[in-house]
């Protein structure tokens, strides 16, 4: 039960998936994960990025300034580690419908980041939608062995996933 989600422009997984924990928070499925909310600064050139957990609404910034002239990755490591023990401690304390990860990157590649999370979860019967870029593709289909589902990247296919994924009340009585 993954799926994954794959935008073809800039932001559009982040939107979607945004979009879809607002739904379905909306109409009371609990969800755990984090979805990315990028910020616009004013006067700098290059975006805040932040993790928004699921759970809460706590925001935990996982960027870093590097000043106007750097090029190299602004990813805060540390940030993105504080994210990923939040999502995980809501795994075992929430027991949620379905798990939602706002990308599978470098970090994840690399066997760190959510990659750990996505597994527990996986592993717990969760269904879990991951947002995957077209650059990072190859190796998340390495990680899940061609298993994940492919989306389209739009709020209502992932919403109707999801509906035919999650565990109804109805499946506990």
């Amino acid at each position: 039960m993954l799926a994954v989600v794959s935008g073809r422009e800039q932001g559009e997984t982040d939107a979607v998936l945004r979009a879809v924990a607002a739904s379905l928070r909306d109409q009371g499925v609990c969800v755990a994960g984090a979805v990315q909310v990028n910020t616009d600064p004013s006067g700098e050139a290059v975006c805040d990025m932040d993790l928004q957990i699921l759970s809460s609404g706590a925001l935990i910034r996982i960027s870093q300034s590097l000043g106007p002239h750097a090029r190299g990755c602004r990813l805060d490591p540390d940030g993105l580690e504080r994210a990923v023990a939040a999502v995980e401690a809501d795994l075992s304390t929430l027991s949620p419908d379905l798990v939602i990860i706002n990308k599978f990157g470098k970090q994840e590649t690399d066997g760190r980041g959510f990659r750990d999370v996505i597994g527990l979860a996986l592993a717990a019967g969760m269904p879990v939608i991951v947002g995957v870029s077209p650059g990072k593709r190859a190796a998340f289909e390495a990680f899940c062995g061609g298993l994940a589902v492919p989306l389209a990247a739009d709020v209502v296919s992932v919403l109707a996933w999801v509906a035919a994924h999650i565990r109804s009340d109805t499946d506990a009585g």
